[in-house]
């Protein structure tokens, strides 16, 4: 596997949180505890189906990854975005439901590290401190991953477009650091994530430029107002 991965890929890995601070020897044995595999798909490519297990989870290496749910009328729902140095599908394949109710496809090209939680279930090795750790790295992971969940649900339980646009920006300036950023969408695919239509999200968007509480241009959005 080392010949498939190259230097900036090393780096990628080693920013996520999984994997962040472990030496040569630590990530030598974290790839073999999570049973490391790569792979790399094509833009629309099937990365996982809608009612099958998902035995692994990705870090996108480079790429980007969506993860969708049908909602009760069978209309697909990004539930997220991922791209390089995040992982996805890490609750769902360390549960093992057998039928998921997600699918993973590819956005763009993409290269995936993918790794497997069958090391994490087992009751072994737990006297082993780096097995220790990475259980512990593992479990922040999934903490992670679940304020993540918490973040959409403010969004979608918000009644007004506007008000989930609020709230969705906030977001954004909190995790970028910057009230200037560029969203891992594109109009389509981020009226899919609020739930909404894509002309509904462009007439909102236009009066809320209008009003001088943002600018933006395709996917790079500024934020005036500090407070939104």
């Amino acid at each position: 596997m080392e010949k498939e991965l190259t230097a900036a890929d090393y780096r990628t890995i080693r920013a996520n949180e999984l994997f962040k601070g472990l030496d040569e020897a630590g990530l030598s044995f974290a790839m073999e505890f999570f049973r490391a595999s790569v792979s790399s798909h094509r833009k629309g490519e099937c990365l996982h189906r809608v009612g099958s297990r998902l035995i692994r989870f990705g870090l996108v290496l480079s790429g980007r990854v969506q993860v969708c749910m049908d909602d009760i009328d069978g209309n697909p729902i990004i539930m997220a975005s991922v791209t390089a140095g995040r992982t996805f599908g890490e609750s769902l394949c360390f549960l093992g439901i057998e039928e998921e109710p997600v699918t993973i496809s590819a956005a763009t090209d993409v290269k995936v590290l993918w790794l497997r939680t069958d090391s994490v279930r087992q009751k072994t090795g737990l006297n082993d401190m780096r097995v220790h750790d990475l259980l512990m790295r593992f479990i922040t992971l999934i903490t992670s991953r679940a304020l993540s969940m918490n973040d959409r649900i403010q969004i979608l339980s918000k009644k007004s477009l506007r008000g989930k646009l609020i709230v969705f920006f906030s977001q954004c300036v909190h995790q970028f650091g910057s009230h200037t950023f560029e969203l891992p969408f594109n109009r389509d695919e981020m009226a899919s994530y609020l739930g909404t239509n894509r002309s509904a999200l462009s007439r909102e968007l236009t009066k809320m430029k209008q009003e001088g509480i943002l600018d933006f241009s395709r996917e790079k959005f500024h934020i005036l107002k500090g407070d939104l």
